[in-house]
């Protein structure tokens, strides 16, 4: 298949070449509209699509654009897996079903975002949020400097910057910004105060489809961490070493890269709270569970950061010249996706690896 014909540009673009292509399989699909439209006028939806008998016994799951913006990656991941007969076959043979979620946060996707329209991080929204929640304090701290009240920040908002991490290290850095926090409604990596629309809807995906399945296995596409074209596969699961024993049984082999983890620190990642895949223990507590996220990298972590800043700024500052609005709009799509052939056909050899190794992993002892 022609990588071009399966990676888009738009997210009205992806959800129509995912929907031919699920048509064109002959996969059972049902579309969760959204209430709101896209920045186009356009509908949005969190399409799902499976591939197989719904009473499988093993489930795969297959997912992208939880961080909105990242979902031109997964979509094309997805579109050329529901095109390609091989693996298809491979599939069907094994007894292994499907299911492809297609668009988690479609706001985001559309509207150029890495958050929901409720401005939350829905990785780190999948919380009990009838208990206190985590308070991150050092990125209280940075919060002020994070998002200044100019873009392009001032020299002294940079060498404040700077400051804070000659003083505590990058790596210190990225974790204050990144892990997730709750104090701040219109601040960076917000993990709300009450479960997303995607939250929910993804909630009742799970339901719909994973409580007849013993085992499951979920692959989520991310983008945004670590070397350019590299697919980390950061492993997904509880702290627990069986889950952590059977993810590198099933995905580290066969020169793939190694299963990192941001409990032991050997990811990319910072360690995070909410994420999504809790939801499975909730929605399928029969399930034994084991998953990665596919992390494809794009630009060096301080580019990515200054990104994200950028595009947090105009979301707080809508009356921004439109020449500006579109300068950070270009820079955000292209911190989350590199448009070359060359970085498509990596995403797609990694991606087609790991999922092939994930039918075996499912169907081994």
């Amino acid at each position: 298949m022609d990588l071009n014909t399966a990676f888009s540009k738009r997210y009205a673009e992806a959800r129509v070449r995912f929907l031919e292509a699920v048509a064109s399989a002959g996969m059972a699909l049902r579309s969760h509209a959204h209430p709101l439209k896209g920045r186009d006028g356009e509908d949005l939806a969190m399409d799902v699509a499976l591939d197989g008998p719904s009473d499988a016994a093993c489930l795969l799951i297959v997912s992208s654009a939880c961080h909105g913006v990242e979902g031109f990656c997964g979509s094309g991941v997805q579109v050329y897996a529901a095109r390609d007969a091989e693996w298809r076959a491979k599939c069907r043979a094994a007894g292994v079903a499907v299911l492809y979620v297609h668009g988690l946060n479609p706001y985001g996707f559309s509207f150029l975002r890495r958050t929901t329209h409720e401005n939350v991080d829905l990785n780190r929204n999948f919380q009990d949020f009838s208990q206190p929640l985590s308070h991150n304090t050092a990125y209280a701290e940075l919060h002020p400097l994070l998002l200044p009240a100019e873009w392009p920040p001032t020299l002294e908002n940079r060498a404040a910057i700077a400051a804070y991490m000659t003083e505590h290290g990058v790596a210190r850095f990225q974790s204050a910004v990144s892990q997730g926090q709750y104090a701040f409604a219109d601040g960076m990596f917000f993990g709300g105060t009450a479960p997303t629309w995607s939250n929910h809807t993804l909630r009742e995906v799970l339901q719909t489809y994973g409580r007849s399945a013993r085992r499951i296995a979920w692959i989520d596409v991310h983008t945004g961490l670590g070397p350019s074209g590299v697919g980390e596969r950061i492993f997904a699961c509880r702290d627990e070493p069986q889950a952590l024993a059977r993810a590198r049984a099933w995905w580290g082999s066969g020169g793939a890269t190694p299963i990192t983890s941001f409990y032991d620190g050997t990811s990319n990642s910072a360690r995070l709270t909410g994420l999504m895949w809790g939801a499975i223990h909730d929605e399928c507590p029969q399930a034994e569970y084991t998953g990665i996220a596919m992390e494809y990298g794009t630009l060096p972590i301080l580019e990515m950061i200054e990104a994200l800043r950028a595009v947090h700024w105009l979301q707080l500052n809508p009356q921004a010249p439109p020449a500006q609005r579109d300068a950070i709009d270009r820079q955000t799509q292209d911190a989350f996706y590199v448009d070359t052939d060359v970085w498509r056909a990596q995403v797609i050899v990694q991606a087609r690896q790991a999922l092939f190794q994930a039918v075996d992993g499912l169907t081994g002892d």
